[in-house]
């Protein structure tokens, strides 16, 4: 009995060694469409069909990121694979990883239920830190294979982000006819000399959705609490997300990495929430959008692309 009673501790010791040490490391390929993109140049008599379409090579260029996961039990690091020829290395290239939901390292601690987030825009470094989402995932029996594991389906919807700027999408022309009816009204009981100071504004011909409906695959054959970017919370290793307009799919899985990394959350920059990170983002879109002219341009086109 006594060797028996050694055996089981000495094996749920083996096991609690094992998880601690555990870490993981997974790659995955981001793809967002520009296809809403495209429609911010309708009827632009300044932008040239070559120049929409040099825009578009570009904006697809950027859209198409690489990301590496490393994780163990309770944290993770997300962060975007560096490339030496990726395009815009510089301020503005950074800004506008950040407005496209990138940039930064993202350290989420499943067990703690906290994430943390170093960004760089406007020549400053901010510290994002706040709770993680609480996603309410449905899960289905569906199931697919990716690479060599089969993955499981579950749905979630979650509020839009306002400074992730892949959220937005191009006012229908109804709404913008309202808008343009209300501010006619304002400006009618306006002073004369402020008529003409008036400025167009990208966030007057953008919407944001409340929601987002979330798709995930999640692999039970890898119990891990985690995921790419900020998703969580399924019983096993998210290896795809799509959420309408971009996927991210797991292209590379590596299980028991030899060459462990520190997996700690950022300390740079000046400490926020998301929702006063938020709040600071639109202020200066709309301030950058203002100054520039507006979204149709020449300015306002080149505040958008990050020059």
């Amino acid at each position: 009995m006594k060797k028996i009673f050694l055996a089981v501790l000495g094996l749920s010791t083996f096991i609690a060694t094992a998880q601690k040490d555990f870490q993981g490391m997974a790659v995955y390929e981001s793809k967002t469409s520009t296809a809403d993109f495209a429609k911010n140049f309708e009827g632009n008599k300044d932008i040239t069909p070559e120049m929409k379409s040099q825009i578009m090579e570009r904006m697809k260029k950027m859209f198409e990121k690489t990301f590496v996961l490393n994780f163990d039990k309770s944290s993770s690091i997300y962060k975007e694979e560096e490339k030496l020829d990726a395009p815009g290395q510089n301020g503005g290239g950074r800004m506008m990883a950040s407005l496209m939901g990138g940039g930064g390292t993202y350290y989420k601690n499943v067990k703690e239920k906290q994430y943390t987030v170093d960004k760089e825009v406007f020549g400053k470094e901010f510290l994002i830190k706040d709770s993680l989402p609480n996603l309410k995932w449905v899960l289905s029996e569906e199931s697919k294979k990716i690479g060599d594991y089969t993955c499981f389906k579950a749905t979630a919807v979650k509020e839009a982000s306002k400074s992730d700027f892949r959220n937005y999408r191009k006012k229908d022309e109804k709404k913008k006819e309202a808008v343009k009816t209300e501010e006619i009204k304002k400006d009618e009981s306006a002073p004369t000399e402020k008529k003409d100071e008036k400025k167009t504004n990208f966030f007057d011909e953008i919407d944001l959705p409340k929601e987002i409906t979330v798709t995930a695959w999640y692999c039970p054959e890898i119990p891990v609490n985690q995921g790419p970017d900020e998703y969580w919370g399924l019983p096993g290793l998210i290896m795809e997300v799509n959420d309408g307009k971009t996927v991210i799919m797991c292209s590379k899985l590596v299980m028991n990495v030899k060459d462990k990394m520190e997996i700690k959350a950022p300390t740079g920059g000046d400490k926020v929430t998301q929702k006063e990170f938020d709040d600071i983002m639109i202020k200066k879109m709309k301030e950058m959008s203002e100054m520039n002219g507006g979204p149709g341009s020449k300015g306002g086109m080149q505040m958008r692309m990050g020059r």
